[in-house]
């Protein structure tokens, strides 16, 4: 599907925050059938939102008809601010939402540190407006506390983990999930940044997403 990025700089509470949106352009015409939300890996370990798995998200977002915002963190890139060990990070993503897609269908998704902050994400907006879908690849279960997806939303979420990540191991996954009773899709033989695998991940988010 052809679709057009524009760059933009939106407002955060530390400041300008760096956004990228990739916007489908249907040849039918159809309208875009909503906003995605994407955060990227841990910024003090080089994530930004041009990671290449960030990217593949976006991608299949696109290709399913939905416009794809990634954006980069307090203090990467163009946007101002320092670091905040997610807590700043959560106010830059829900500060993306509500410039980007203060109404209509909603998809939010999160790679690695990412997926961290959009579960929190998650937490926050389940009780304001209806969240069409969640994706958390990579969920960084080992290093922070990950929020526990609502119960109404599971059939709505797609976990995916590589069977060998070395960053965040699939046993801490499976011991976030196991007390939900959330499914996770487990991908043999791949580690964190999917290599070689991303075109079957990016299959199995287009799956994932409302067509």
């Amino acid at each position: 599907m052809i679709s057009t990025s524009q760059n933009l700089l939106l407002q955060g509470a530390a400041g300008a925050i760096e956004a990228l949106v990739d916007t489908p352009q249907p040849a039918d015409g159809r309208a875009v059938r909503g906003v995605a939300v994407i955060a990227h890996p841990h910024p003090l370990f080089g994530g930004t939102m041009t990671n290449k798995v960030v990217q593949t998200v976006a991608r299949a977002c696109v290709l399913a008809g939905w416009q794809a915002v990634r954006f980069n963190f307090r203090g990467v890139g163009a946007s101002q601010g320092t670091h905040d060990g997610g807590h700043g990070e959560l106010d830059d993503l829900l500060a993306v939402v509500a410039q980007m897609a203060s109404q209509g269908p909603l998809v939010l998704a999160g790679f690695s540190f990412g997926a961290f902050v959009t579960s929190h994400a998650v937490t926050r907006l389940a009780t304001q407006r209806d969240i069409a879908r969640v994706v958390l690849v990579g969920t960084a279960a080992s290093r922070f506390s990950v929020a526990p997806i609502p119960p109404d939303l599971h059939e709505r979420t797609l976990v995916v983990h590589g069977e060998v990540d070395d960053t965040v191991p699939l046993a801490s996954v499976m011991d976030w999930a196991r007390p939900q009773h959330l499914p996770v899709t487990v991908i043999p033989g791949v580690e964190h940044f999917f290599h070689g695998q991303l075109p079957l991940l990016r299959t199995l988010v287009l799956r994932h997403l409302p067509a």
